[in-house]
Order: structure tokens, then C-alpha cells, then sequence
């Protein structure tokens, strides 16, 4: 144990607290770069681009937003070059907004930002002990418009549409009709597409791209496929940038070993990166990936099942996986999630992790659609074990449902900073959320620790993390009703054990095995003063 706790408290991605956000529907920051390539047309409701961007991030890490909220990763949507025009996907004409619709991977798409701003953004999370991880995708380009081309026919396959039925049938096809699927089961030397060619040419840097590839692949001896293309254009925003971790979307639609050389080259760039800027180095924790495998859930331990195969995405370069089951955990009280979800991640995912969320960009069947259960959310989120995911609105009651939008644009308005300056009640919900999650950032036990149930009635909790010299440890109270509390706590801390109630800041010194905590709050956080 730490003899008075004064050694810093090591940031554990286990038990992280990760701030999701699409970039474009966050803040923005400069009003300047709101439209490029004459993306001017009318869109459907909340498909075309709204403004946000990396500087909008950074004003609000300025603000020290993130802090009050315990963020230690902020997750962006993806940054590169987007499709220049819109498609008609019978809801309207909709943008590249989201970044997931990649034209050019080596580039930032300027309605997010520069490389600069990037390098920015980077530079003042880490000053403030936040990571960033970007969102890599591989499994497919933006679609086909008249500005943007197919890309060619070694590169990518269309008009064959998943049906989900089988491994094949889930990774050989295209997610929708008119997303072309990268071929990344091709072990085939392919050219470059010629539309890149003549791009790179025109912005003067053809020489400098084409040095890196090849450097690339006679490092690697990797064959010149379109998967590894991708690979080495993904990994270099860790090689330039130092960025901390990787979201891979799509991972089920291509073939596993994909992320298993992913992930490999990941450690190659965030090494290098670390040698050559051995003065920006936060900490020693290695190079973090997290996949999205739709539908996984915890309960099915570390194999996905397609139905004629199952596949182990831990061991084939995946630290964790975006866990699709809390929402529905979310429904039960809280020692049956809390049990569960720590009794999975100390025996059969040991050494790996899941994140946990109530909402997302792209999930129809949200935990609170109609946010009625805000500061629940926040209690049954916030505490428990795996990483949790805010998405952003969350913490302060955006809403998800927004008339005239199709599909998953009503989950993606623009947060809402006016409710945060003044409504009461939205000031409320995040007060509470930020209450918790400081105190998540705080104690890794919250997160990565093991829980152990203290008392059913009034409901008490530990949990305890401990990593080589460093301990941790906790003990939780939730519906425990107003005025004073009465906690055992003997089997964390002894008598004259000086406490505090980090939700309501009481301070308190253990006396006959107990803490006595009088506050205005049914919910209490007891840390070691």
C-alpha cells in the first residue's frame, strides 16, 4: 500500500475513461473552415457538415471541460480527407461529416483541421494527462459520387452486399450498396489509384508520399495489398503525431490477421515515435487498440460468434473490445452488473478489457433513448468495471431523438453548450456525471479494480486495483438516502483511517469500523485522504 498515497496515480487504459465525439458536432472552434470543395449543396436533416473541428476540441480542453469531467482519453471520429461531394441515400443528401467515408488517407479532411491543429491538440491533451486515439478505418473507402471516382477494381469490390449470414458473407461484400469494401483478404501487389497520383502531384508532395511507401515496404516486406497501404497511412499519425490508441471500425467485415498486422505496426510507430520525442513521453503504457465488432457483448467471453467460425479479436491485436451487451445489463440493478462485469474481466478476458456505453453515434436502441434516466446513466456507467464511453450529450441530456431526421442522424446533433450555460437541470446532470467521473480518473480501482460486495442493505461496495509498487483501493455507497450515513468499511480501511466522501468533498476519520458520512446526497465515494 502506498504508505500516504502521495505517489502519482498511474493512468490504466483498463479502467480508462474515454470521451467519444464526433468532431464535426462538438464545438467549433474556427468558423473559417466550415466549407471546402464546394460542399455547398442542401442536405438532409443533420447530414451535412456542421461546423465542429479539432480547434473546437482544443478550446474546450482549454476550458478545462474534460478535467471536470475525469476524461483521461478523448476519441475523435475520423480525421482524414473525406468524399468532396454528398449521396442521396433516399433521407436526403448526406456529407462525409462523420469521417467515415475516406478519400484520401493521408491527409486531414480541412473542414476537421490541419496537421498543425492536430499536432495542437495533442500537445495541450497530453499536457493535461489526456490521450487521444483517432478511428482507423480499413474496411472500406467513401462511396461513389460524380467528384469522387472508384477506386480500382484490385483495390475494391461493389455490388456484392453483406448479408451477415456467414464469415464470408460478413467480410467478401460491401456493408451497404455504393460503399465499395476494400479487398483485404488480397495478398496481391497492387498500383496506386491513378486519381491519387495526379492529386499528390497537384498538392506538391508525390515525391515525399512515395519515399514513405516504399520505405514502408522494404522495412516491412509486407506485399504491396491495399490493406497494407491503408495500414502504413493509418500508423503514420502515430509515427508523426504520437497519437495514443486506435478505434477500428468495421473489424468483423475484414479478415482478423488485418488487425493482428495492424496492431503490430501500431507498436512500431508509437516506439518510434517515443525514440524520436523521448521529451513528450506521458508514460510507458504501450500503443492501446480497441475494436468495434457489432454485436459482441461480454457475456461470450473472447470469441465472436459468425455462425460457421468464431474468431478471438484479442488475439489477433486488440487490447479490447467495444462491449454491445451494457446497454441491456444497464436494465439490472447495480451489484448484478457490477459482479458480472468484474467477474468476467478478472477470469476469462484477464489481461484484455471491454468498453462499456449507454449511447452512440450509431447504436438505434440507446440504453435512455429519451434521456429520462440521466443521472442513473451516469451512476450505472461511470462505476462500472471495464472503460467506460462517454459519448458526447451524455453527461448533459443532449438529445436523441430530433424530429425530421432519418436513421442514426438524430443521434448525432450538435452538443448542446447553450443547455449547459443555463438550464439548471442540465447543469444538474453534468455536476453529477462530473462528479463521478473524477473520481473515476482518480482511482483505477473504479475501473480496473475487483469488486466485492460489502452490504446488500443499504448497498456497499469495494473495489481494489493493484500493479506492481501502486494500490488502490475504495469504497462506494449508492441509494444510501439523505443526512447521515454509517459505512462499514473495515475490510479496506482501519480505525483513524482519515476519509473523503469524494462526492460530496465530507471529510470523515474511521471510527469502530465505521464511516459516518451526514450529506445531502444518497450516493457516497469514500477515498484515503
Amino acid at each position: 500500500m502506498n504508505k500516504d498515497n502521495t505517489s502519482k496515480t498511474p493512468f490504466v487504459w483498463e479502467g480508462a475513461n474515454i470521451y467519444f465525439l464526433l468532431t464535426d458536432r462538438f464545438y467549433n472552434g474556427n468558423p473559417s473552415n466550415d466549407i471546402n470543395f464546394n460542399r455547398t449543396k442542401t442536405s438532409g436533416k443533420l447530414r451535412g457538415f456542421e461546423g465542429g473541428d479539432i480547434i473546437g476540441v482544443i478550446k474546450k480542453i482549454d476550458e478545462g471541460y474534460f478535467d471536470q469531467l475525469g476524461i483521461n482519453v478523448i476519441w475523435l471520429t475520423p480525421i482524414v480527407e473525406q468524399i468532396h461531394d454528398g449521396v442521396d441515400e433516399g433521407t436526403g443528401l448526406s456529407y462525409g461529416y462523420h469521417g467515415y467515408w475516406a478519400r484520401d488517407w493521408t491527409v486531414l479532411d480541412p473542414n476537421f483541421g490541419t496537421k498543425e491543429d492536430l499536432t495542437n491538440l495533442i500537445k495541450k491533451a497530453h499536457e493535461k494527462g489526456i490521450r487521444i486515439m483517432l478511428d482507423g478505418v480499413i474496411n472500406h473507402t467513401g462511396p461513389v459520387t460524380a467528384e469522387d471516382p472508384v477506386w480500382p477494381e484490385d483495390w475494391v469490390r461493389t455490388g456484392i452486399v453483406c448479408d451477415y449470414k456467414s464469415f464470408e458473407n460478413t467480410t467478401m461484400c460491401t456493408l451497404v450498396d455504393n460503399l465499395p469494401d476494400i479487398r483485404t483478404e488480397s495478398n496481391q501487389d497492387v498500383a496506386l489509384p491513378s486519381f491519387l497520383i495526379e492529386k499528390w502531384k497537384n498538392e506538391g508532395r508525390y515525391d515525399k508520399e512515395i519515399n514513405t511507401l516504399d520505405a514502408f515496404f522494404e522495412r516491412t516486406k509486407y506485399p504491396r495489398s491495399p490493406k497494407y497501404y491503408i495500414i502504413k497511412w493509418l500508423t503514420d499519425y502515430i509515427l508523426e503525431f504520437g497519437i495514443d490508441g486506435y478505434r477500428a471500425d468495421t473489424v468483423k467485415h475484414t479478415e482478423e490477421n488485418v488487425w493482428a498486422d495492424f496492431k503490430k505496426e501500431c507498436e512500431y510507430a508509437f516506439e518510434t515515435w517515443k525514440k524520436n520525442h523521448p521529451s513528450e513521453i506521458i508514460d510507458q503504457n504501450p500503443f492501446y487498440t480497441i475494436a468495434e465488432v457489432y454485436g459482441y457483448a461480454i457475456s461470450s467471453g473472447q470469441n465472436y460468434d459468425f455462425g460457421d467460425r468464431k474468431v478471438n479479436y484479442f488475439q489477433n491485436g486488440f487490447n479490447s473490445m467495444i462491449n454491445f451487451e451494457f446497454k441491456d445489463d444497464a436494465q439490472n440493478d447495480y451489484e448484478a452488473i457490477f459482479s458480472k462485469y468484474s467477474d468476467r474481466l478478472q477470469n476469462e478476458l484477464n489481461g484484455y478489457s471491454i468498453l462499456n456505453y449507454i449511447s452512440s453515434h450509431d447504436d438505434p436502441d440507446p440504453f435512455d433513448g429519451n434521456r429520462n434516466r440521466t443521472f442513473e446513466s451516469g451512476t450505472k456507467l461511470l462505476l462500472s468495471p471495464g472503460i467506460s464511453q462517454i459519448y458526447y450529450g451524455d453527461e448533459s441530456g443532449r438529445s436523441l431523438v430530433i424530429e425530421g431526421t432519418e436513421g442514426d442522424a438524430t443521434l448525432r446533433s450538435f452538443m448542446n453548450w447553450d443547455d449547459i450555460e443555463s438550464d439548471e437541470e442540465t447543469q444538474k446532470i453534468l455536476w453529477h456525471w462530473q462528479k463521478l467521473g473524477q473520481f473515476r480518473r482518480n482511482h483505477p480501482a473504479v475501473g480496473a479494480g475487483i469488486h466485492k460486495l460489502i452490504s446488500e442493505q443499504p448497498y456497499i461496495f469495494s473495489r481494489s486495483y493493484t500493479n506492481e509498487n501502486y494500490t488502490d483501493q475504495v469504497i462506494i455507497g449508492l441509494d444510501l438516502g439523505i443526512g447521515i450515513k454509517e459505512l462499514p468499511v473495515d475490510s479496506i480501511f482501519q480505525d483513524g483511517t482519515k476519509l473523503r466522501d469524494a462526492f460530496s468533498s465530507e471529510e470523515t476519520e474511521v471510527q469502530n469500523r465505521k464511516a459516518i458520512i451526514d450529506s445531502e446526497f444518497g450516493l457516497v465515494l469514500l477515498e484515503k485522504i
